[in-house]
């Protein structure tokens, strides 16, 4: 669910990347079947790639969540947000506890931007990553 509201929030200000030079672009775990199906319901246009094997998490040294994640006090109010905003999970998929991340690149191959979700639901804010191009 928190990534269906994450996508969500890009797709919304997708236009304020653009006038940024900026463009966006998700990677999502899934096949390539789920992938379509998750293009499909959340109505982005901008690339989805798959990475069934996880390698990008890994080389981002994004971080996996457990059980106890499911009953941190900012997972139960990211939770209680996402689910007033209508998003609901819809399985728990290969990788259920692998968290996110999000990520400002630069020409250049520079960092502009990194954040490393905590829990489940810990998305970087889009005011930030907007913040964060020139």
């Amino acid at each position: 669910m928190f990534c269906r509201e994450h996508v969500a929030q890009l797709r919304e200000h997708e236009q304020s990347f653009q006038e940024k030079g900026a463009r966006l672009a998700v990677i999502g775990l899934g096949d390539q079947h789920y992938a379509r199906i998750f293009r499909e319901e959340t109505g982005i246009t901008f690339p989805l790639l798959v990475d069934e094997q996880r390698q990008a998490y890994r080389v981002a040294e994004l971080r996996s969540g457990n059980l106890l994640h499911i009953l941190r006090s900012d997972n139960k109010a990211a939770r209680k947000r996402a689910n007033f905003a209508g998003f609901r999970q819809y399985g728990m998929g290969k990788n259920p506890f692998q968290l996110g991340g999000s990520f400002v690149f630069g020409p250049g191959n520079v960092d502009r931007f990194a954040h490393l979700s905590e829990t489940f639901g810990d998305n970087a804010p889009v005011s930030a990553l907007l913040a964060a191009l020139p």
